[in-house]
């Protein structure tokens, strides 16, 4: 009997460190983020690397294990470059950081967010192309990048995300051909509208739409606007 409660107070000392472990190592990658953004707001005050995990941070969400499944941070004026880290967030289902006015390139580590529903960078200042790592996110259901500064072409491993139900690429800088393929056989051209893009010949090319603003949306677009906090 001795022997046996030894062997039960062991496994529930191993399996508080490995959730310690864990949260300290999303703990880590989140603060390297807020340690690469300007915050002006502070509203990530609440991010203390010397907790034993994020899960008490404001606008961090966790499972019943402690690991991080969401990240929420809009219209926050936060400036800055998002950091590979991010990718060690693994069980991330949602990582929505809209209406800022981040910059740099999408993090190809992105790609191994393997969890993750929704991606919202939308309504920033994001340069470079869209990462083709982000066809492994095979969960991937609304995916929103528009009103950012990417270039380049569409990856066509993103067709093969079947599970996409919400795509926007709208104002961008993007060229080449739209992929009429796979999943983006159901979208439709105003996914796609002011970029540099060529419209399949059967498909008219969208009216072009004025920009969205962050912070005051034309009341033509709230419900466009609200959408993007919720993906």
């Amino acid at each position: 009997m001795e022997r046996l409660i030894s062997v039960c107070l062991w496994l529930i000392l191993a399996l508080h460190l490995v959730l310690r472990v864990t949260g300290n190592a999303e703990g880590d990658a989140l603060h390297a983020l807020k340690n690469n953004l300007a915050d002006p707001n502070n509203v990530l005050r609440s991010w203390d690397p010397t907790l034993d995990n994020p899960c008490r941070w404001f606008n961090v969400t966790c499972n019943n294990e402690n690991s991080v499944t969401r990240v929420e941070v809009g219209n926050a004026n936060l400036s800055g470059k998002l950091v590979p880290d991010l990718g060690l967030l693994t069980n991330l289902q949602y990582l929505a950081l809209v209406g800022n006015n981040i910059s740099g390139v999408i993090p190809e580590e992105l790609g191994n967010l393997t969890n993750l529903v929704c991606l919202n960078l939308s309504i920033n200042a994001l340069t470079g192309h869209i990462p083709t790592t982000l066809g492994k996110l095979t969960k991937l259901r609304f995916l929103r990048l528009n009103n950012n500064s990417l270039t380049g072409q569409i990856p066509m491993a993103l067709t093969t995300i079947v599970t996409l139900q919400v795509l926007d690429l709208s104002n961008n800088r993007l060229e080449g051909n739209i992929p009429i393929n796979g999943s983006f056989s159901v979208l439709t051209p105003i996914s796609f509208a002011n970029n540099l893009l060529n419209f399949p010949p059967s498909t008219p090319a969208p009216t072009p739409l004025l920009p969205v603003s962050p912070t005051a949306p034309t009341s033509s677009g709230w419900s466009r606007f609200c959408s993007y906090h919720h993906c």
